[in-house]
């Protein structure tokens, strides 16, 4: 494992002076934009290879449709542009493309009048999205949505507005896990109920190779496994079948539950950290999005010294 195989997920937050911490995950924040570079550039000088951004309006700003993700002045396109230019000659910048931060209800996709999610009216939006975040300067968006055929639909709006080298990382087997929690108060989720119409069940390991065939088939630069440590067997089973690199996210309540452990004294932290990370890459990930990126980042380039 190597610190460039490690992509840091930043929240950037709107109407933030200072960094607000994050209680269900220790040492995370929600940044102002002013923080989030200096964080970036820090992780950039300790080798990290990508930086993940999420954005996140203020109440005020969300509404059914998630106009606020596809404004050039919304809270994530305004902190992209800013990070491509504090560090984008020397990382991969990287973008959630998804409704979830940006809408009323919390849902990843638009809703039906019966309130399911509409799968073909979300993917107009992803395609606003994509566009409005490669127009900000993004080097890759990451459709995180599980709507049916989204990444055809991003690689098709991404060409036809003339951005050819903007890659696709497929968000392909993202299972509906309850390991995201913690993730919920970092985007301050408006959502009420559960994702699991759209998102797989985590007893189903062979619809995950499904799902990775039809990304590679609509153009994925990149396909993930969200999450990793409960399903690495799929992780391996996807490294086996993919001619693209392979990324896995260790989510917030695997990063929460080290974290606990640790603050209660059952185990070494940092011994821990970087098992857990070298299982996600032994199982195939090329890629690994982690919170402990920075941090084990350095640890791994001063272990190499």
């Amino acid at each position: 494992m190597a610190p460039r195989q490690l992509v840091l997920p930043m929240f950037v937050a709107e109407g933030l002076d200072e960094p607000a911490p994050l209680n269900s995950m220790p040492g995370v924040v929600q940044h102002s934009i002013d923080s989030l570079l200096r964080a970036a550039g820090q992780a950039v000088e300790v080798g990290v290879g990508g930086l993940m951004l999420f954005g996140v309006p203020t109440p005020a700003h969300k509404d059914a449709v998630g106009s606020a993700g596809v404004d050039p002045a919304g809270v994530l396109n305004r902190a992209i542009s800013a990070v491509v230019a504090e560090v984008g000659d020397a990382t991969v910048v990287m973008s959630d493309l998804c409704l979830d931060e940006f809408t009323d209800h919390g849902h990843c996709g638009l809703l039906s009048p019966d309130g399911s999610v509409d799968n073909d009216a979300t993917l107009k939006r992803y395609a606003e999205m994509a566009v409005a975040q490669a127009a900000a300067g993004v080097h890759m968006v990451g459709p995180s949505g599980m709507m049916d055929g989204q990444v055809g639909v991003v690689r098709k709006a991404l060409d036809s507005a003339g951005h050819l080298d903007v890659a696709v990382l497929a968000y392909a087997a993202k299972y509906a896990s309850a390991f995201y929690a913690p993730f919920r108060e970092a985007v301050a989720s408006s959502l009420e109920g559960d994702r699991r119409t759209y998102q797989q069940d985590p007893a189903n390991r062979r619809e995950a190779l499904r799902e990775v065939r039809l990304d590679l088939a609509e153009g994925a630069d990149v396909v993930m496994v969200k999450p990793a440590l409960g399903y690495l067997d799929v992780l391996s089973d996807v490294a086996a079948v993919s001619d693209v690199p392979v990324a896995a996210y260790s989510v917030s309540g695997e990063y929460a539950m080290v974290e606990a452990a640790a603050a209660a004294g059952y185990l070494d932290r940092r011994v821990a950290v970087l098992e857990t990370l070298t299982s996600i890459r032994r199982a195939g990930a090329d890629v690994i999005l982690t919170y402990w990126a920075a941090e084990a980042a350095d640890w791994l380039t001063s272990e190499s010294r």
